[in-house]
């Protein structure tokens, strides 16, 4: 079936069919929707569909059963790449931005009487605590003082 849509293929004669009546041609076809029935080798047929000049789908009949298969749009394939790229972008960038880490000191301004004030950094601990997790839990302090 490569062969029908490949124009440098074989030549295909298409096979005359009797005009149908005028009765059973229903009113909103357009003249020229559905194009000559192509004959190909073995118990098989293609019938093209047009729209507004442009190729659409075509039905296949093959094995006793006709079926339609519809022709990729060169332009919606391209439309849909593209759009898939740039949701694609779009999502990296958000993920690349949201991974940004703070800055490790925060603003440093000047407190009163001179002293340099960090916003945003943690108090330094003074001394390693050495409690057991449950005195650490309770916030218990030792009443006899380590020296």
């Amino acid at each position: 079936m490569t062969a029908i849509f490949n124009p440098t293929g074989p030549a295909v004669a298409p096979v005359p069919r009797p005009a149908p009546p005028q009765a059973a041609t229903p009113a909103t076809a357009p003249a020229g929707a559905v194009g000559p029935v192509l004959e190909l080798p073995g118990d098989a047929a293609l019938v093209p569909v047009n729209r507004d000049g442009r190729p659409v789908g075509v039905f296949v009949a093959a094995g006793g059963r006709v079926r339609y298969r519809r022709v990729v749009e060169p332009d919606q394939l391209v439309a849909a790449a593209t759009g898939a790229f740039a949701v694609a972008a779009l999502t990296a960038a958000v993920a690349v931005w949201s991974r940004r880490r703070p800055p490790s000191v925060g603003t440093v301004t000047m407190g009163p009487g001179g002293w340099v004030s960090l916003r945003g950094v943690p108090a330094p601990r003074l001394r390693p605590d050495h409690r057991p997790w449950w005195a650490r839990l309770l916030r218990a302090r030792r009443l006899v003082v380590d020296r």
